[in-house]
């Protein structure tokens, strides 16, 4: 049996259907490679059916991988922490101790444009971010001046509670 800290727990969830037509593409790519391999004549010669090969094998595997790593994202914040853990495997995964955040914002529309994609991004000027679909989401500012967002669902209930171990914290 889990035993919580004292104190609210939340998680939230967020999920993209779209990008599993990206993984499909990416699963066709892996069976184009397969077929490739097994199948293909080798009358143009051994290096130009390789390299199309590891092309197809490689490609199939990055966007599969890419894809279902960001097809959801989970979200959990305890008294401690805040963990978010992406895809079926939960990787990657981020946690961040409360210690270190100085403020939760809600942030009622984020798109995948304001940090040039979906996925786990990174951008100097602001922090890192887990975007998996547009919408509502809650950013952290952290104590080095940093952000970490995150795309979530209930995020406005996921930063009262953070606001609410924030404080205690602070006593």
């Amino acid at each position: 049996m889990t035993v919580h800290p004292p104190g609210p727990l939340w998680t939230g969830r967020a999920s993209n259907r779209a990008q599993w037509l990206l993984a499909a593409a990416g699963a066709a790519c892996l069976a184009l490679g397969i077929e490739l391999a097994v199948d293909a004549p080798w009358t143009s010669g051994v290096v130009p059916l390789l390299m199309s090969v590891i092309g197809c094998l490689a490609a199939g595997l990055l966007i599969l991988y890419g894809t279902l790593a960001f097809v959801h994202v989970h979200v959990t914040v305890d008294a401690e922490a805040m963990v978010v853990r992406c895809g079926h495997m939960g990787l990657p995964r981020r946690r961040i101790s409360l210690t270190e955040v100085t403020s939760a914002e809600f942030l009622p529309r984020i798109t995948p444009h304001q940090w040039g994609g979906w996925g786990y991004r990174w951008r100097p000027e602001k922090g890192t971010a887990v975007i998996v679909r547009r919408g509502e989401g809650l950013e952290l500012r952290l104590g080095d001046g940093k952000l970490f967002t995150v795309t979530v669902d209930d995020a406005e209930n996921g930063v009262r509670v953070i606001r609410t171990h924030l404080r205690a914290l602070a006593r």
